[in-house]
Formats: C-alpha cells, structure tokens, sequence
C-alpha cells in the first residue's frame, strides 16, 4: 500500500493533492510540528533520515522530495494523465515550471520566513533586537523585496499565455506551482493587484480534488 507520510502545513499537500486527483488508493500518517521550533518531529528520521515530508512510501520504496515523488507517481500510476505529450512544446513548459518552483521561486520566500523570525523573534539580550531588525530590514529591501517582485511579475506574465502553467490542461506541473503562490499570498505581497495569479489559486481552490486533499491533510498556510 503506498503511504504518504504528511507533515501539517507543508509541501506534502501537494503530494496528497496528486493522489486525490488519480484517485489512487493510499494510506496517509499524519505528523504535527513542534509548536515552539515549527519543525517536524523527530519520528519522521524513522521514514527518511533527513526528516522531513514528503516522503512516501510505496512496497520496498521510500522517496523523498515533492518534484520527484510527483514524477514518480505520475510516471508509474498517471497513465497519460496530467502531462502534456511528450513531443510538444507544452512538456517542455511542464518540466520547466517542475523544476522553477523550488529552484527559483521558494528562496526568497524561504529567505523572507527567516528574516521576519529575526526581526520578531526573541532575543537573548534586549538591545540586539535593534540591530537583528536593523539587518532584517536591510536585506528585505535590498535582495528579498525586490526577488518577490520580480518573481510575481515573472509568474503574473507567464499565465497571461494560457491558464495553466504548462498550456491550456490542467497538469502536475500546476500542482507544484501551489505552494509557493500559497507560500506568496501568505507573505509576499500576493494580493489582488495580481489577477491572474490570484484566479491561477481560486480555480485550484475550486477542485473537488483539492479540497478532498485540505480536509484529509489541513489548510495549506505556508510560513504560519
């Protein structure tokens, strides 16, 4: 029985989200953060030595990494669906915004999580606050700020091409894009002054599919 090991609040959504829209049969184990650190628990080294979801399981087989567990399960259990033909210039697109939306899109969101915890966090000694703030503030408006900009607009660009990421069908490639725009309209200026971007997540939020996923693994809210 394939089973998905699912961390609360995390990229494995789009993991369940996929097996949703195959309809395939799977087990899920549901694993909850540390309030204080909001990291994963300790028990999912067990799966996985690095720790952390996704990760599922499948007969002899543990895969981690959400790019690569969607491959996998779309090459093995798809059968043709949510992918573009392999000779046409849309597979191109797909593998293209596969591999975008953790290599280019997630850093500086990653980077703006961790220098808002800086800035609000707790210090040590009072009189560091200042400075940690000092710091964060110059770097979101030096590198973080103006990479969320260009990102969005990049990305707001591209859907005015077709609907989806990789053409005018729904793919897998749109399930991988899910959580850095997730990611983008929880921290980072993802708002109504990006139309495209922002109907991209209401037509996801409106797949039966997609909210079979939430009520089985929990609202995706990325960064909180």
């Amino acid at each position: 029985m394939l089973t998905l090991h699912h961390l609360d609040n995390s990229r494995s959504q789009r993991v369940l989200w996929l097996l949703e829209e195959l309809q395939l049969p799977y087990e899920i184990k549901r694993y909850a953060r540390n309030p204080q650190t909001m990291l994963a628990p300790a028990e999912l080294k067990q799966v996985h030595p690095l720790g952390k979801s996704p990760v599922i399981t499948d007969g002899e087989l543990t895969l981690a990494e959400s790019a690569a567990i969607l491959e996998y399960l779309i090459d093995r259990y798809g059968e043709g669906r949510l992918v573009p033909a392999a000779d046409s210039p849309d597979y191109r697109r797909f593998r293209y915004w596969m591999h975008y939306a953790e290599g280019s899109a997630m850093p500086p969101l990653l980077l703006k999580l961790v220098f808002d915890r800086i800035s609000t966090g707790p210090m040590p000694f009072f009189f560091i606050r200042p400075v940690a703030r000092a710091i964060a503030k110059g770097a979101h408006k030096a590198f973080i700020g103006p990479q969320l900009k260009l990102h969005l607009d990049y990305m707001e660009s591209e859907l005015s091409k077709s609907p989806w990421f990789a053409g005018e069908e729904f793919s897998v490639a749109d399930i991988q894009m899910s959580f850095p725009l997730e990611a983008a309209r929880t921290r980072a200026g993802l708002d109504a002054s990006y139309p495209r971007l922002s109907a991209f997540l209401k037509r996801i939020h409106d797949r039966p599919a997609y909210q079979r996923a939430v009520e089985r693994g929990g609202p995706v809210m990325p960064g909180r």
